[in-house]
């Protein structure tokens, strides 16, 4: 298993799902799409307890455990505000919502919301419900240690800023192509964004999704990014 010797452990449930472990014990989901995941290994879609979660849209493969879970666990649950209405209605106590630009201190770790490009509509009881504007997330442990989830995104020049702003050591970047960005994008979205590792997602969960880590590899030499690829297997950890 790669390590960096901070103290933290991010496990990938597959797709664009995280579990992260920090200095301090603190379990954070992140994106809780864990049970119809059929990339998530099995011994992985239960928890002992979910301490904090982050929801970056409404899209069902980022949230369709999050009220489950919600109403279990009572975690804080860091969403943008329309998700966290929604999250209400389904009788989810503990929604902490924010927006864009925003940062909280939840559970001893901060939370910066940051731009995505992409949609957020939530289905529910066969129609769509808006579910405000898709986000990622600068996570910031305690050691100071920042890790960018990016949620599901194209690249986008604000990348340049969440690079420039919170200079993330580990950038979760989508590659699947398709539905987000494919290899090409993210390598210059690492060009931007200039993290030390990039940990890839949202790729190999269906055959639509054709990104591969080498693909990536080859990319970033093409653009020069020296950024580290740590391509793990679902339900491996970054420890």
């Amino acid at each position: 298993m790669p390590s960096l010797n901070r103290g933290f452990a991010l496990t990938w449930l597959g797709h664009n799902s995280f579990k992260l472990v920090t200095r301090g014990a603190r379990t954070v989901l992140i994106d809780p799409w864990v049970e119809g995941n059929p990339a998530c290994p099995k011994e992985l879609k239960t928890f002992d307890k979910i301490d904090v979660m982050t929801i970056s849209h409404g899209h069902g493969d980022h949230m369709a455990d999050a009220a489950t879970l919600g109403k279990k666990f009572k975690p804080t649950i860091v969403c943008n505000y329309e998700i966290h209405l929604f999250l209400q209605k389904k009788g989810v106590p503990s929604t902490s919502p924010m927006n864009k630009g925003g940062t909280q201190e939840v559970a001893g770790l901060r939370f910066t919301m940051v731009h995505a490009v992409h949609s957020s509509g939530i289905e529910d009881g066969g129609q769509v419900i808006y579910g405000g504007e898709p986000c990622g997330f600068v996570i910031t442990l305690e050691d100071g240690t920042r890790i960018y989830h990016a949620g599901d995104t194209g690249a986008h020049a604000d990348m340049a800023l969440i690079g420039e702003l919170y200079a993330p050591d580990i950038a979760l970047l989508p590659i699947g192509d398709l539905f987000t960005m494919s290899p090409r994008e993210a390598a210059v979205a690492a060009r931007m964004l200039k993290p030390r590792y990039i940990v890839p997602a949202h790729y190999g969960t269906f055959p639509a999704l054709t990104g591969t880590p080498d693909m990536l590899r080859d990319e970033l030499k093409q653009f020069g990014v020296k950024s580290e690829v740590v391509a793990l297997r679902p339900g491996e950890t970054l420890s």
